[in-house]
């Protein structure tokens, strides 16, 4: 897998791909529906823009972070509205022009963070990689909602190893999200990157497993696809339980996609 030392070079990388995906869409694109019930392709970067201006001020300025992320706890969800209203308020160029400020200044302001410090965040603080692949997870789960919406197929690169990282790091966020207790045992991943490498996650010997493309994996933890959709198998009635679950952010579920959306 690549490094967390390759996380910043990677995540200016996925946005610079979405980028050239969203950069010469027209007003009828621009506002096209994605799956994810009513956002638009605009929303889907505007909420972009939002996510990088928190992990700036996280690593920068953390007195307008504390700010910010007080409003987020108050009403996660109105702080999200009130972002999508503020970033597309001002058209399709300003959108894009602000997100591609943002998701730059977060960027680089993450990797200027020595490796050994942590960096405030909504719940727990973070070690910036930590953050750079969380970033990397809202640009993957959010552009493949503009993919979709555009028709036009992902073709995946080992970037997203540091997603599939992340996603087997948190995997109790999904029984969180349930009010489930999260089991005591690990959980053994092993998948396959888009290069045919086998990245693995979790103790050998552990009781349950999940195996599978990681790209599929990737889908799962954000929850672009339902899990029936996917080439993943589960060993283990918890494992299994948890394909059903899966997610690798903080709060609540959302709908996610139905079984047979996509195929």
């Amino acid at each position: 897998m690549t490094t967390m030392q390759d996380v910043y070079t990677d995540l200016a990388a996925e946005a610079d791909e979405l980028d050239a995906l969203v950069s010469g869409l027209d007003e009828e694109e621009w506002n096209r529906a994605t799956p994810s019930p009513g956002w638009t392709v605009g929303h889907q970067i505007a909420h972009l823009a939002f996510i990088a201006h928190l992990a700036w001020a996280a690593a920068a300025d953390q007195e307008q972070f504390q700010r910010l992320a007080a409003q987020a706890k108050a009403d996660f969800q109105g702080s999200v509205d009130a972002a999508l209203e503020e970033y597309t308020a001002g058209g399709r160029a300003e959108t894009l022009a602000r997100w591609r400020a943002e998701q730059a200044a977060a960027t680089k302001a993450l990797a200027a963070v020595p490796a050994d410090q942590v960096v405030p965040w909504l719940v727990n603080p973070l070690p910036p990689s930590i953050l750079a692949a969380a970033g990397l997870m809202e640009l993957f789960g959010h552009g493949q909602d503009v993919y979709d919406a555009l028709g036009v197929e992902r073709v995946p690169s080992d970037r997203i190893g540091h997603l599939a990282f992340f996603g087997a790091r948190t995997r109790d966020f999904g029984y969180l999200a349930h009010g489930i207790t999260p089991p005591e045992g690990e959980f053994r991943f092993e998948l396959a990157a888009p290069s045919g490498a086998v990245w693995k996650f979790g103790p050998e010997d552990a009781a349950d497993r999940v195996v599978g493309p990681a790209l599929d994996f990737c889908l799962l933890v954000t929850r672009r696809r339902h899990h029936a959709d996917l080439a993943l198998a589960a060993e283990g009635d918890e494992a299994k339980r948890w394909l059903e679950i899966a997610q690798a952010f903080r709060g609540p579920a959302g709908e996610g996609r139905r079984a047979g959306q996509f195929r």
